[in-house]
Parts: structure tokens; C-alpha cells; sequence
């Protein structure tokens, strides 16, 4: 997935379970403009940070290394 994908898809988890991203900065430690960042495809998260989003969120982070040969 490309950032802007990942970032549609965050934000439509959050929108679906009633969550402003204020809500979601507390919860998860992550500051409200990072989370306005990530969800407009602006931002370049690191994998920490998307796992505490996601265990918020309700969702699993799976990260797939692709086979290059």
C-alpha cells in the first residue's frame, strides 16, 4: 500500500468508530497533527507509529517483505 492508501484507510477506521483525531492523539500518544498528516497522505510514519494507531484503531499491523528473486 502506498502512504495516501494507508492513511484513507486509518482515517476511515477512525470516522467509523467515531473517533476525532483529538480522541485518537490521547489514546494513542500521537500528536493530533501527525494523525492529520498520516490520514492526508502528507505524512511518513514510522512503523511504531502506525502500530499505535492501529492498536487503537482496533486493526493488526502485518508487514510483508516481498521475495526479490
Amino acid at each position: 500500500m502506498k502512504k495516501e492508501e494507508i492513511g484513507a484507510f486509518f482515517k476511515f477506521r477512525r470516522e467509523f468508530i467515531k473517533l476525532k483525531q483529538e480522541d485518537l492523539a490521547v489514546m494513542s500518544g500521537i500528536t493530533s497533527r501527525t494523525i492529520h498528516n498520516i490520514e492526508s497522505g502528507e505524512g511518513n510514519p514510522s512503523i511504531s507509529t502506525l502500530e499505535k494507531l492501529a492498536e487503537v484503531l482496533g486493526l493488526e499491523l502485518v508487514v510483508k517483505v516481498k521475495d526479490v528473486n
